[in-house]
């Protein structure tokens, strides 16, 4: 069984979504170890909300914080300081889906970062949306990325644009598991539509 990280580029490009449509092509368990905010309506209820088959697991946050923010100050506003030792991953025979918060440097405490919740053998999925600056981001990620010898692989998110994706293909060589395009609307049977065009080449 096997364990994708899901991170991005920036805050807002499309994570959630792409995890959903991952638990649902591979009938994935899914852990989002940190939740900051909107913890009515988080992101593991999202996900589960969009998700249509019965063999996947929700597993709950590590730390559920109040404040729509950066884990780090999110967490302090709680009174509380983060400890990657408590962040557990869940124990399942099933494959996992985790889904980080915002990008990879985006702290958990005064030393550790998201990118210190990613273990070796796990598989990187980079969701990426395109605006002014979005590929000195992309860029950054995928390089620190393979720094650590990450599998990498990619998402798009939002309407192609065959300029940068060309320079980021030329300087990367990271495949590209597909494209999510801005729907009118995410529910159950869009999910399954891109799942169904995701899965082989996950």
């Amino acid at each position: 069984m096997k364990t994708y990280f899901i991170t991005g580029i920036s805050t807002d490009v499309g994570k959630t979504i792409a995890s959903a449509i991952l638990v649902e092509a591979l009938n994935a368990d899914y852990f989002k170890p940190v939740q900051a905010g909107e913890l009515d309506n988080c992101d593991t209820k999202k996900v589960q909300q969009l998700v249509s088959n019965s063999k996947s697991v929700f597993h709950p946050n590590s730390y559920a914080l109040q404040t729509p923010m950066s884990p780090h100050g999110a967490a302090e506003i709680d009174g509380l300081t983060i400890d990657l030792k408590q962040i557990k991953r869940p124990k399942t025979k099933n494959h996992l889906v985790i889904e980080g918060a915002g990008g990879l440097m985006v702290p958990l405490n005064d030393k550790d970062t998201i990118l210190d919740l990613i273990q070796p053998k796990d598989k990187v999925i980079v969701v990426s949306r395109h605006y002014l600056g979005s590929i000195n981001h992309i860029l950054l990620t995928i390089n620190t990325l393979k720094a650590k010898s990450f599998d990498i692989a990619l998402i798009y998110s939002g309407d192609e644009h065959k300029s940068t994706e060309s320079i980021i293909d030329k300087m990367t060589g990271v495949p590209v598991i597909g494209r999510i395009n801005d729907e009118p609307y995410f529910d159950k049977n869009v999910i399954k539509e891109y799942a169904e065009k995701f899965k082989e080449k996950l």
